[in-house]
């Protein structure tokens, strides 16, 4: 789950990172009144879950309350790259003498977390990269090891911070390494993390992203995703319980475990198709679960034609055909169907899908044949 700069910044205060003081915003009305509230000069923040805002113009300082209102009206529902802003952080305003870059990442390759700096902030990691190979400072972190200051201070050594700030630095890698491990996050990235003219050392930004297996230890977290980044059709798939993932192709596909389901792609895809999307209706799925399935696919208007590829097992195949029976009578299901229906009670489920006698309803024995099915009947 990726949290907006605000949410993470509002995390990062809750474990005693220091971050400028700000406000959230969802009218230009309120963008003004906390604008007067923080005091000028404040920066007006488009809230969006990607980056480069300010190359897109979606940061912009505010020197009165005229500027605050005009740059808030021309933020609120700007397109920055495909996303869409709903929210502003109205923040005071830094001045900044020095911007260093800082990290703490899930290294799945390592399953170790990862803790990175370098004095190179304002950049991406991929260009201090390219720049300067040993700009960048890594450090794996034990799993049930501490991370205290002093091991926070050899990074900050190695990396050539400022030596007046080096300690605040070092404090400021324990505290991202607390939010990392308390809150289950797989990503926490300050860019810039900076030094103000006074010599304080503030995260002037926070990308955080939080393992959505773990939600169920942190149920204050649960509401802080960015809703008006979710794809729509994922988001009803979520509410229905669903594991569904949107994709660009023209083929619905529903099968049972995860594994199926993309087995079940890649054999549309080799039959020159192109699915548009992944849904695992999951183990046990009765008819309900199926109805809702295919709700979701055909909210889609890409989709021309849809495959069914169920292994009975815990599912039942009977059940999966009532689904299909009762969807028919619920939904306009104006595309094609395609059945493969093997396992338990598969020779039940068949015969009730031959006596609904369903309008563009077929059946298939293989996998492969249901495939290149779907695709001819997609492209006619």
């Amino acid at each position: 789950m990726d949290l907006l700069e605000y949410q993470g910044k509002r995390l990062f205060a809750k474990h005693g990172v220091a971050v400028p003081e700000g406000r959230h915003a969802a009218t230009v009305e309120e963008a003004v009144e906390a604008a007067e509230a923080i005091g000028y000069p404040c920066v007006v923040k488009a809230q969006v879950a990607i980056g480069k805002r300010g190359k897109a113009g979606g940061i912009k300082v505010a020197a009165n309350r005229e500027e605050a209102r005009e740059h808030a009206d021309a933020i609120l529902g700007m397109d920055i790259r495909g996303f869409t802003v709903h929210e502003l952080w109205i923040e005071e305003a830094s001045e900044i003498a020095a911007e260093y870059y800082a990290s703490v990442i899930l290294d799945r390759s390592e399953k170790k977390l990862l803790a990175m700096l370098s004095t190179m902030g304002g950049m991406d990691v991929e260009e201090m990269a390219d720049k300067d190979p040993n700009a960048l400072v890594r450090r794996h972190i034990e799993p049930g090891t501490d991370f205290g200051p002093g091991d926070a201070g050899k990074i900050a050594a190695e990396a050539g911070v400022d030596d007046d700030v080096a300690e605040q630095v070092a404090e400021m890698l324990v505290e991202l390494h607390e939010v990392a491990t308390e809150e289950d996050a797989t990503l926490i990235e300050v860019n810039p993390l900076i030094v103000t003219a006074e010599r304080r050392v503030v995260a002037l930004d926070a990308k955080v992203t939080i393992d959505g297996n773990a939600m169920f230890r942190h149920e204050d977290l649960a509401g802080l995703s960015d809703k008006s980044s979710e794809d729509p059709l994922e988001a009803k798939a979520k509410e229905k319980g669903l594991t569904y993932v949107r994709l660009e192709g023209d083929v619905g596909i529903l099968a049972n475990g995860a594994g199926l389901c993309m087995s079940t792609l890649d054999v549309v895809a080799q039959a020159g198709g192109r699915p548009a999307n992944f849904l695992d209706a999951g183990g046990g799925s009765k008819a309900e679960a199926i109805v809702d399935a295919l709700e979701v696919i055909t909210s889609d208007p890409n989709v021309r034609a849809i495959l069914f590829n169920i292994f009975g097992g815990i599912t039942r195949c009977d059940e999966i055909a009532k689904g299909i029976v009762e969807a028919s009578q619920r939904i306009d299901l104006n595309v094609p169907l395609v059945v493969r229906l093997d396992g338990t009670n598969s020779e039940e489920g068949l015969a009730i899908l031959a006596e609904a006698d369903l309008p563009g309803l077929h059946q298939e024995k293989t996998m492969l044949g249901a495939a290149e099915r779907v695709v001819e009947l997609a492209r006619s």
